[in-house]
């Protein structure tokens, strides 16, 4: 019982800047309220963390349905396209004398323009996605930064008490002391 209180009365006392060693009294050191304090935050951080992977989840599935319904419509102009294009063939067939040639190359340009079209919504798709998922990341992240540093704070209010706060001072204004007396 005579060790845990001079642990204790020695968390006042503040080695010289000269002296360096290792503190091997595990009352002194802080590995247990480190485990806790690590222990609660993970627990705590789990369920906050599993919250915002499902919120971001749907949002995800929300833009990949999104994504969907604009292949269904590219997919429909599409076909609008092929329809045209079956209807410029069958005026081709009716021109072929006048204009085979010009017709020819509206046919490949509205082919062109169509697949560009595609290729488009397919890569603002992929954007989309990859922003989101990047967006995502990057909001977990803070989050978990944020609750770590609640808890860090919380733990360093909760082991100031008075009397180790007003130690702290004493000893700090007894330094400071020391340093004026031998700058004059």
């Amino acid at each position: 019982m005579q060790n845990v209180t001079d642990s204790f009365i020695s968390l006042g006392h503040w080695p010289s800047a000269g002296s360096f060693g290792f503190n091997t009294d595990i009352l002194a050191t802080n590995p247990i309220n480190l485990s806790v304090v690590l222990g609660v935050l993970i627990y705590f951080g789990k369920g906050v963390l599993n919250d915002l992977l499902d919120n971001r989840k749907q949002r995800i599935l929300s833009t990949i349905r999104n994504s969907e319904e604009l292949r269904r419509g590219a997919i429909e102009q599409l076909e609008r396209a092929r329809a045209r294009l079956r209807k410029v063939e069958t005026e081709a067939d009716e021109y072929r004398v006048n204009g085979y040639s010009e017709i020819e190359r509206e046919k490949v340009n509205l082919i062109n323009a169509t697949c560009e079209s595609l290729e488009r919504l397919e890569n603002y798709k992929n954007e989309t996605l990859q922003f989101e998922q990047q967006r995502a990341i990057n909001q977990v992240r803070q989050r978990v930064f944020e609750q770590a540093l609640q808890g860090a704070l919380g733990t360093l209010n909760s082991c100031l008490n008075n009397e180790l706060h007003f130690r702290t001072i004493s000893a700090n204004i007894g330094i400071l002391g020391a340093m004026e007396e031998t700058t004059d």
